[in-house]
């Protein structure tokens, strides 16, 4: 059963937050701990970083197509406006 979201304010900027339960390794996770990591603070990161990499991927696929007929052009006729470029 989930349970609502929270409202924790952080260094002045209210986010929604949700426990979650999450299964990590019992030696990282001490060693969080005795580095004085917040342990919560670093999943977020990480999970972060892998929603905007997925976010990434998703994108670059859904433009595929896009992309690829824009680099043919450009291959075929240079780039637009080329000749006014000051470098």
């Amino acid at each position: 059963m989930n349970r609502p979201a929270a409202r924790v304010d952080r260094g002045g900027k209210a986010a929604l937050k949700r426990p979650t339960n999450v299964s990590l390794s019992v030696p990282l996770v001490d060693e969080a701990k005795r580095l004085g990591l917040n342990v919560s603070e670093a999943c977020q990161a990480g999970l972060a970083a892998e929603v905007k990499k997925a976010r990434e991927k998703a994108w670059l696929e859904e433009n595929r197509a896009a992309i690829e007929s824009s680099n043919e052009y450009v291959r075929k006729h240079g780039l637009p406006l080329a000749k006014y470029r000051l470098f």
